[in-house]
This record gives structure tokens, sequence and C-alpha cells, in this order.
């Protein structure tokens, strides 16, 4: 049995009435410009034709692949929204990304994967919370593929080209203030310990609020996956005029609050006021809606794209702080919001 004979460009530039230099550069983003028309008769024309780039051959004789590699902690919630943001900037850049996972923060899966992407002669990287640790990613990366860091802070710049870090102190820190002014008495931080560099941040930030007060409040810090949410709601609102504030690490953690708030016949806001982050669709359809706050993800992910895009050579960002912080929107609902 014969096999078929693979499409050349020549064929390709003969259906498409263009040079086969056009169709190369196309192609092969050569990096000249062509006009939308040309470049779609030339991607119509490959389809039609059946033609396959040959990627491995066009990267190892340019030196480039066009891919990006990406390491997230999940594919749920954020980390699958930014994904699905970064692949749309990546491909308006001209690259493809592929996606990893870590298993949620796990060193020994992001170490396999980051290796995988380098065997793979990835243009450059980009990870979000690397749990493995600055040493060991040193040692990885030490090849000189540019890593841009999602969520990493104070990172060496031998390490890591930049960071892109959403204001997650700055969210926590204005949450108090707002609870404190809603009338709230004392205040609760519901964190989450297994995502230890991200709840730092909030923590930071809460911590903050409080020292911005200028007066003492009571509070507590307390971790989701250590307490009983309904055990401390009780216990927080045993005086019959006590009005909590809780600031939630997320709005699943926050969602948590409102089914056990819920179960035991607390109000809200009346009794209780709760504020989330990541402004989840949770967060809008819950009952009551939960006040969060929104992450600008085109914002996030444009920024990273265009810091590895200027480590390509191919974009100026020298104006841009090193690390960029993206600030967060608050988006006010039924959980704060007194009538």
């Amino acid at each position: 049995m014969s096999k078929t004979k693979p499409v050349t460009i020549v064929e390709v530039a003969a259906a498409a009435g263009v040079s086969i230099a056009t169709v190369s550069n196309v192609l092969n983003r050569g990096g000249i410009r062509s006009s939308q028309e040309t470049i779609r008769k030339v991607e119509q024309a490959a389809e039609q034709l059946g033609y396959r780039r040959n990627t491995v051959a066009a990267g190892l004789s340019r030196s480039k692949t066009f891919e990006i590699g990406l390491i997230i902690p999940s594919f749920g919630g954020y980390y699958g929204n930014l994904a699905e943001y970064l692949q749309l900037e990546a491909y308006n850049a001209g690259y493809h990304l592929s996606v990893f996972t870590s298993g949620w923060f796990n060193p020994l899966i992001e170490r396999k994967n980051i290796e995988v992407l380098l065997q793979r002669r990835v243009d450059g990287l980009i990870c979000h919370g690397l749990a493995m640790g600055q040493e060991s990613t040193r040692s990885l990366v030490n090849n000189g593929t540019p890593l841009v860091m999602i969520n990493g802070w104070g990172w060496p710049a031998d390490i890591a080209v930049g960071a892109v870090n959403l204001g997650f102190a700055g969210a926590c820190r204005d949450s108090v203030a707002l609870l404190v002014e809603r009338g709230c008495d004392s205040l609760i931080y519901v964190g989450s310990k297994r995502s230890s560099v991200i709840n730092e941040q909030r923590l930071q930030g809460f911590y903050a609020g409080l020292a911005q007060l200028g007066r003492d409040i009571p509070y507590q810090v307390v971790d989701n996956w250590e307490v009983d949410i309904e055990v401390i709601l009780r216990d927080s609102l045993a005086g019959a005029s006590e009005r909590v504030g809780l600031v939630a690490f997320d709005d699943v953690v926050a969602l948590k609050v409102v089914s056990a708030a819920n179960k035991l016949g607390i109000r809200i806001p009346e009794q209780l006021q709760i504020t989330g982050i990541n402004n989840d669709i949770m967060a809008e359809i819950s009952y009551p809606a939960i006040s969060s706050w929104s992450i600008p993800y085109s914002l996030q992910a444009g920024t990273a794209i265009n810091k590895l895009l200027h480590a390509f050579g191919q974009q100026d960002v020298r104006t841009e702080e090193r690390e960029f912080e993206v600030p967060l929107s608050f988006i006010e609902r039924e959980t704060t919001k007194i009538m």
C-alpha cells in the first residue's frame, strides 16, 4: 500500500496564487507582515490541500518553536479561566500554548512537566506560583528559556524575567476597611493553606487593613481545611448585637460560609457580612449573592504574554515594572449591602 505524498508549500503557493516565500512567511510566522486577505488565502489553500506544517523541523532550523509552556495548579476555577485568556493572547501573538497542571502544587509533577516542556524546546514558560522553590526552578531554567511568573512574588531576575501578580493584598486590605465601615464589630479571615503563597498575600492584606483602622478590633484567622465553619460562625455570633465581617480566601470558601450561615439561620448581611475573591459565577448565583473582587483576566494574560514577547525581542515593555501588579475591582452584592 503506497503512502500519500505530503503536500508541499509549492502546491500551497500555486493554489493561493502567491509566492513560495509568502507561504513560508505566513505558515512559519516569519515576522514579515502580510495582509489579512493574503493570510486568509494561504491558510485556506493549506487547509483545503491538507498541508501540515512540520513544526519540529521548523523549530530546529530557526531555533524557535513558537510554543509557550504554561504550568498551573489545576484546570478549575481561576486557573482554567486564566489558561483560556493566555491561550487567546498567545494565539494573537502567533504562538501555541501548551498547558500542564502541577496536580495542586505537587513539586514532583511540576518539575516533570517543566522538563517535558523544555525538552520540546518551548520558546518561553509561564508558571503560576511554583511549589518546588526557587533553587529547584533555577536548576531547570538555567538554559536561557525565559520564565514569567503568575502570582509569584520576589523571584530573582536570574530565574524569572518578570512576574504578573494579582492585587490580592490590596483587595483584602480594602475588604477589612469596607466591613468595618459597614458596622462589623469583629472580623474573621478564612484562608486556605493549601495555596500557601497566595494565602500569604491575602493575609498580608488582612493584617494591613487591621493596622490602618487606627484602633483595635477583635479578629480571628482560621483555615478553611482545619476548622468547622458552622462552629466558628456560631461562636462568633454568640452576642445578640454582634455583626461579624468575614474575608474569605475565594468565592468557593465564601459560598461554604454562606451555606453554613443559611443552615444556622444567621441573617446576611445584618449579622454576618462576607467578601470573596475571584468573582466566580457562584458568587453571582449564590443566595444571597456574594460580594467579590473581580479579576481582569485579559489584562493579566496580556501582560504576561507581552513580558515574554519582550524577552523574545518582539515587544518593548521596558517602562513596565518587573513585578506588575494587576488591581482587582470590587463587585458589591447582597452579602455586604445594607439596605
